[in-house]
């Protein structure tokens, strides 16, 4: 796993070159589109988009990029890659139009159908995590130093969930009451936006995070990285790993980003 390091620090600045374009459309009066799904696109969501694909063919011209703005590549296609950059150059394009700070840039190395390397950093503030298989998870807040990060314990009487702020629903709902009816506990809610929820649980301020509803897989390869080097995962409802580029179709099932556990959150959906 160790060969993946050496895209480490190159994909971090990467990273923050995409977070820097972002910004240069943050500070104006933007426009707002609508994809084919009805989800939002900005230039912020393009600027990021060709900064890092442009940077990561010079890095690895030989390693194929998809990214959510990427042309349609073909199921055929892109099954036969046994590696291949993930990315989702603009994650939480809701959270950027209400300018709330809470979205991100997330660059994956996808080995084999896992993410073996996540960068993800929120350029408003600043805020970098970042993993390579193997190597731990690590969190860095504008001003300090970089320091590995650990999922916490879990007490089932007093349980942090992180939910959608954009994304919140009744299942969230129903997931929250069932807690509370099956353990007798009153489980804490963060309301957070993008792939900075599967981070609470990488860097041990929440325990799992329930999505109950649909995802990409760009939405979740980065930060999978971290909270698995961190001690969690993200696993399906059964309990599965989520695994990537296995399928036709790019789309994730219902997971738990979750710190490890022999706990079966399926039990409260």
């Amino acid at each position: 796993m160790s060969q993946y390091h050496q895209y480490l620090e190159t994909v971090i600045s990467i990273a923050k070159e995409a977070g820097a374009a972002i910004m240069r459309v943050y500070a104006t009066n933007f426009d707002v589109e609508h994809k084919s799904d009805n989800s939002p696109l900005t230039q912020a969501d393009l600027a990021a988009h060709h900064v890092i694909v442009h940077a990561l063919k010079q890095l690895t011209p030989n390693i194929p990029v998809l990214s959510e703005e990427s042309e349609h590549v073909s199921a055929d296609e892109r099954n036969s890659w046994p590696m291949y950059w993930l990315i989702d150059p603009l994650d939480g394009t809701r959270e950027f139009i209400k300018r709330n700070g809470e979205f991100t840039v997330n660059i994956a190395l996808i080995s084999q159908h896992i993410s073996v390397l996540g960068v993800v950093y929120a350029p408003v503030t600043e805020l970098l995590y970042y993993a390579v298989a193997g190597r731990g998870a690590y969190k860095q807040s504008k001003g300090y130093a970089a320091h590995r990060i650990q999922t916490a314990s879990l007490n089932i009487e007093n349980v942090i969930v992180a939910g959608s702020r954009s994304h919140a629903d009744h299942k969230l709902q129903q997931f929250l009451t069932n807690m509370h009816v099956k353990t007798g506990a009153t489980p804490e809610l963060i309301h957070m936006g993008s792939s900075l929820k599967i981070c609470l649980v990488a860097d041990g301020t929440a325990h799992v995070y329930p999505r109950l509803g649909p995802t990409s897989e760009w939405d979740t390869a980065a930060a999978h990285c971290v909270l698995s080097e961190a001690g969690g995962d993200i696993i399906d409802i059964m309990g599965n790993s989520l695994r990537y580029n296995t399928k036709s179709s790019l789309l994730n099932p219902s997971f738990f980003a979750t710190v490890k556990t022999s706990f079966n959150w399926s039990e409260f959906i």
